[in-house]
C-alpha cells in the first residue's frame, strides 16, 4: 500500500501517460471532441449575438461611438476566456459522466483488476446516463453546501486571512472527492462509503486535488485535465483505496 502523502499528486502523471494506451483513446477523444463542439457552437452563438447588440447600438463605423467597438471586443474577448475557464469543467463533466465511468473501469481492467459484471460498451452509456447525472448533481450540491460558508468568511474581517488557503485546501478535497467517484462508483460504493475512503487518505487526496487544479490552470492542458484525472484516480483506487476497510 502506498502511504507516501505526496504519491496523490503523482497518481496524475501516471493517469496522463495511460491515456496514450490505444485501447483508452477513444473513451477520451469521444467526449473531449463532443466538448469542443459544445463550446465552439457557445462561442459562437456568443460572437453572433454581441455582434448584433454592437450593430443595433453602435451601428457601422461612422458613428460617434465607434471607437468603443475597440474597447467593447477585447472585453468581451476577456469574458468570454474567463466564462469558459470556469464553466468548462462543470459542464464538461456534465457532459462526459457516463464516458468517464466508461473509462475508469477500462482503466481498471488495463491495470489488472475486476469490475463486477455490468453491460458494457454503448449499453453500458445508455444505461449510466441518469445515474452519472444524478451523481454529478449530487457532488454539486455538496460542493455548494461547503462552498457558500467558505465564500463568506472572504467578508469577515480576520477570518478573510485565512479563507483563500481554506478554499484552495477545499477545492483539492473536492476534487478528489469528484473523480473518486467514478472508479469508486463502478463497484457500486455509495457517497458516504467514497467519502470515509478518500478521508483514510487524506493527505494523498488532498495532493491528487491540488496537482489537478494546478493542471487545470494551464491552458490547452486544462481541456484533458478530467480523462487525466479519471485515469489518475483509477490508479488512486486500485493501488490505495480498494485497500481501506468500509
Amino acid at each position: 500500500m502506498v502511504k507516501n502523502p505526496l504519491a496523490g499528486a503523482s497518481y496524475l502523471l501516471r493517469g496522463l501517460a495511460l491515456l496514450t494506451k490505444p485501447g483508452l483513446r477513444p473513451f477520451v477523444l469521444i467526449p473531449l471532441t463532443i466538448n469542443i463542439i459544445v463550446f465552439s457552437l457557445l462561442i459562437w452563438l456568443g460572437v453572433d449575438q454581441f455582434e448584433q447588440l454592437m450593430d443595433r447600438f453602435l451601428p457601422g463605423d461612422e458613428s460617434w461611438l465607434a471607437w468603443l467597438r475597440w474597447i467593447l471586443w477585447p472585453l468581451f474577448a476577456i469574458t468570454l476566456l474567463l466564462i469558459i475557464f470556469y464553466t468548462f469543467t462543470v459542464i464538461a463533466n456534465l457532459i462526459a459522466a457516463p464516458f468517464n465511468g466508461l473509462l475508469a473501469e477500462k482503466v481498471e481492467l488495463h491495470l489488472g483488476g475486476k469490475i463486477p459484471n455490468q453491460p458494457t460498451g454503448a449499453k453500458q452509456i445508455v444505461k449510466d446516463v441518469v445515474p452519472s447525472i444524478v451523481s454529478e448533481l449530487r457532488k454539486l450540491l455538496y460542493f455548494l453546501l461547503r462552498a457558500i460558508p467558505l465564500l463568506i468568511l472572504f467578508l469577515i474581517p480576520g477570518l478573510n486571512i485565512v479563507a483563500p488557503f481554506l478554499w484552495m485546501a477545499f477545492s483539492a478535497w473536492f476534487l478528489a472527492v469528484e473523480y473518486g467517484d467514478y472508479p469508486m462508483a463502478n463497484h457500486n460504493l455509495a457517497f458516504k462509503q467514497q467519502h470515509m475512503r478518500l478521508k483514510q487518505a487524506r493527505y494523498s487526496s488532498l495532493t491528487f486535488g491540488a496537482g489537478l487544479t494546478l493542471m487545470m490552470m494551464v491552458p490547452i492542458l486544462n481541456f484533458i485535465a478530467m480523462p487525466t484525472a479519471v485515469a489518475g484516480a483509477t490508479l488512486f483506487w486500485h493501488e490505495r483505496l480498494r485497500h481501506i476497510e468500509g
